[in-house]
């Protein structure tokens, strides 16, 4: 993939350069601002941002994500974060999440899963750190109708709305994909939902009833 990377530490910068560029992929640019991301999306497929950059290191890396959403919908956005910001997540998610990511740099820590994310960002997936689900999960206003789920029934939420396909969340919650599959019927049917065989769909229902799109 062609890949923009803006981030203002330059030793996180550099590291990321290296490492995609080690996996194969071709990282057209790596900036230390939002002025420079927004110059070098035009052409790439993906662009991999930090919310915070200057002037003033608020969201100035998330307001260049959406902007760049807007120009060229085709292009993924995943978004590195210090912190969990409910707003910032949501703005994000908002509308079409296919190729839309935001991950913990923590995450990055974990080389296999920050490269598995910007393999599924890519491609049109959806990848949300788990502790942006679990936050989503307990926006107000979802707290009754979440009651009703079992805490399995919340786990396999929990998957879902991270883009994890029924595979990976039997993999991850040691139970068979039959069980997988029951488990988000009974999510769909406890939260009104509509069952929708395409992860992206299956995850913008998620996010629909949790208020962000």
């Amino acid at each position: 993939m062609r890949i923009v990377i803006a981030e203002d530490s330059v030793l996180l910068r550099d590291g990321l350069a290296r490492l995609l560029a080690d996996k194969g992929h071709d990282v057209v640019a790596a900036v230390g601002d939002a002025a420079g991301l927004l110059a070098a999306a035009g052409g790439c497929d993906l662009v991999i941002t930090d919310i915070r950059m200057p002037p003033s290191f608020t969201d100035e890396g998330l307001r260049a994500a959406l902007e760049i959403r807007r120009a060229h919908p085709e292009v993924g956005v995943l978004v590195l974060s210090q912190y969990v910001v409910d707003r910032y997540a949501a703005d994000l998610l908002r509308g079409n999440v296919r190729g839309v990511g935001y991950l913990l740099k923590d995450r990055v820590a974990d080389v296999r899963d920050f490269l598995d994310a910007v393999a599924r960002v890519g491609s049109g997936g959806t990848v949300l750190d788990p502790e942006v689900v679990s936050q989503l999960l307990g926006r107000t206003g979802v707290a009754g109708a979440l009651a009703a789920l079992t805490p399995r029934e919340r786990d396999v939420l929990e998957a879902m709305a991270e883009g994890r396909t029924n595979a990976a969340i039997s993999a991850a919650l040691h139970i068979s994909e039959g069980s997988v599959e029951k488990h988000i019927s009974a999510i769909f049917a406890k939260l009104g939902l509509t069952a929708d065989g395409e992860n992206h769909r299956r995850v913008l229902a998620v996010l629909a009833y949790l208020g962000v799109s």
